[in-house]
C-alpha cells in the first residue's frame, strides 16, 4: 500500500492493531517513517479500525463515489 507512510512499530506497544504497521507494504515504492511516531505511549500516526472508516469515507468523496 504505497499510499500511506507506514511504520516498522519497533518497540510500539499498539503496533499490531495499527494499519500503517500490519499493512502489506508496497515492494517496489513504500515510504516509512524514519522514527517510530510514539511518544509516551500515545501516537499521533495512529491508524486503528474507526480511522479505516474515515479513510474509506474521504477516498469516497474525493473519488465522487456514494458507494464503494
Amino acid at each position: 500500500m504505497a499510499d500511506i507512510s507506514m511504520c516498522k512499530g519497533t518497540d510500539c506497544p499498539i503496533a499490531s492493531t495499527c494499519r500503517r504497521y500490519t499493512a502489506r507494504p508496497n515492494p517496489h515504492r513504500q515510504s516509512y517513517f524514519t522514527e517510530v511516531p510514539i511518544k509516551d505511549g500515545k501516537c499521533e500516526m495512529y491508524w486503528g479500525e474507526k480511522a479505516e472508516d474515515i479513510y474509506k469515507q474521504l477516498k469516497q468523496i474525493f473519488k465522487g463515489d456514494k458507494d464503494e
